[in-house]
């Protein structure tokens, strides 16, 4: 329990100001949590490198227990253009959350006996990617209306330049790159707290 508490406490934060955070604006594309919500990768992967996979998985666990807690909250708070959270919203975060967090222990732990940076990036990068198509596919395209027909989010799939600039696509689209920039940027960003954090908790442990 010692080795998890950690993880699960620093999990457990991430996930909840990111919950908190994504309900508020960052230019027109990103929220808040958008900057926030990449640290999970960085919270597994340590614990993965340090305590291995199974103990990586367990803070997952923790991670999406949390997110649940906090999309059930958020269902129940009604803010100007009705709950906080819709059903669809919480269904596609915790999928994307699980599915994409469980895919980075197990990338990694495949990757843990190359070069240091290898297996967190690469887990981190590919993890982003399911992460961000599971989510904004399963919130906001008009194919996945039928999960929630009560919940109107045509607004997402108003069709206007990728990003204001680019080819013509659903706005959920353009919010989908913009995330997934944010989250590739901070992949390369986070590989420096995540030798650091590594080595001094190696330290701790020797």
């Amino acid at each position: 329990m010692t080795r998890l508490l950690p993880g699960i406490l620093a999990m457990a934060a991430v996930v909840v100001a990111s919950n908190i955070l994504v309900q508020f604006l960052f230019g027109q594309w990103l929220t808040w949590g958008a900057f926030t919500y990449p640290l999970a990768f960085l919270v597994t992967d340590v614990m993965n490198r340090v305590y291995g996979a199974s103990v990586a998985r367990k803070v997952v666990l923790a991670g999406f227990v949390t997110g649940i807690a906090c999309s059930a909250i958020g269902t129940q708070i009604m803010g100007e253009f009705g709950p906080l959270v819709t059903w669809r919203i919480a269904l596609g975060s915790g999928l994307a959350f699980l599915t994409a967090q469980m895919l980075d222990v197990s990338i990694f732990d495949r990757l843990r006996s190359g070069r240091w940076w290898r297996a967190p990036l690469a887990s981190t990068l590919v993890g982003s990617a399911v992460d961000t198509a599971l989510f904004f596919t399963i919130a906001f395209s008009a194919s996945m209306t039928f999960l929630e027909p009560a919940n109107d989010v045509s607004w997402a799939g108003e069709v206007l330049p990728m990003l204001g600039f680019g080819p013509e696509a659903p706005l959920w689209v353009s919010l989908a790159v913009a995330d997934w920039g944010v989250k590739l940027a901070l992949a390369l960003i986070a590989l420096v707290p995540f030798r650091m954090i590594v080595r001094r908790m190696s330290v701790t442990l020797a």
